[in-house]
């Protein structure tokens, strides 16, 4: 066989002109748990006032830990909704909260009246960084963007940003709008989570290799609890810059609906007037995704060419995450 997999890929005219008809076909498999090994402390940090929203106040620091790429684990430390709470465990709590932390994601409500206390105690944070973890990761997210008008969200943005760069300095930060009505927030996850990923730029050189010698549109890598993008590698330039996104919501719902039944989807299938579409497992904690344009390919031989890939590319995954540590 001279070619190992193709794999997904948005057509121009797909995006155009949708297929009125798909025909769509998908394999179920029971849920089985993974093993956690590796830790990575990321530091999710809500100004006060935000949580005012919920029902009932948090009186203390929630922490939880979210699986990605089956042996990492996110720390997320959610600071509670008292102001007064919030200054006293943050001194009393300082060296403990702020030590090792290799990224820190501070979350700002773009609605928020008090725009000076906020950045006093983002600043807080950033002085506790420079002191304990110099080199984290610092990301903002401006969120609940939807609720500022749509002519005003560049400008609003922009000061939110500037603002924040001068006052993070020395330190380098990302910022992105956020909103949980669209597919903001999955991005801004995607590109956080995908600098946490040991030994990426390797990951990604052999994605490319792959999509090139098996003349591929594209090739996409989900990680598969979350189902964020990992990496893609494509061959032809695509309009649609939320269609990973928008991929991932619909395969999101659709593994819900098998998790209600404790299984989960092994693999889909769908056929358009223009492509088709695989999702497949490549490793034990990855989908990868195929759209193929050529209808002289059959699927038969894709599934094949997949198949053969999984061992290279789950070898791989342990030697990066072991290059990580």
């Amino acid at each position: 066989m001279s070619r190992l997999v193709r794999f997904y890929s948005w057509e121009k005219a797909a995006l155009e002109k949708p297929p009125c008809v798909l025909s769509f076909s998908a394999t179920i498999l029971p849920e089985i748990p993974g093993d956690l090994e590796l830790r990575v402390n990321t530091l999710v940090i809500l100004c006060a006032r935000q949580q005012k929203d919920l029902v009932s106040v948090i009186v203390d620091v929630e922490h939880s830990n979210v699986k990605f790429l089956g042996n990492l684990v996110l720390n997320l430390w959610d600071c509670g909704g008292q102001e007064a709470f919030m200054e006293n465990y943050f001194a009393s709590q300082r060296n403990q909260i702020f030590k090792a932390v290799e990224v820190l994601i501070y979350v700002f409500d773009v609605e928020s009246r008090d725009w000076e206390k906020d950045l006093h105690y983002y600043q807080s944070c950033l002085d506790a960084i420079l002191a304990n973890s110099k080199d984290a990761r610092i990301f903002c997210l401006i969120h609940k963007m939807d609720l500022v008008p749509e002519s005003q969200r560049e400008q609003i943005f922009e000061e939110r940003i500037k603002e924040l760069r001068t006052r993070s300095e020395p330190l380098q930060i990302q910022a992105f709008r956020t909103s949980i009505w669209d597919e903001t927030l999955y991005a801004a996850w995607s590109q956080i989570v995908h600098c946490l990923i040991p030994n990426i730029r390797v990951l990604e050189s052999h994605l490319d290799h792959f999509c090139r010698i098996c003349d591929a549109d594209e090739v996409v890598l989900f990680e598969r609890t979350t189902f964020l993008v990992i990496a893609n590698a494509a061959t032809v330039k695509h309009q649609d810059l939320h269609r990973f996104e928008k991929i991932s919501n619909i395969i999101k719902q659709f593994n819900l609906g098998c998790s209600r039944s404790q299984t989960r989807f092994k693999s889909m299938e769908i056929r358009g007037s223009s492509f088709t579409a695989f999702i497949d497992v490549l490793t034990n904690n990855t989908y990868a995704m195929v759209v193929m344009s050529d209808p002289n390919i059959q699927s038969a031989a894709t599934l094949l060419n997949i198949a053969a890939a999984k061992r290279h590319f789950e070898n791989l995954e342990v030697e990066n995450l072991e290059g990580g540590r």
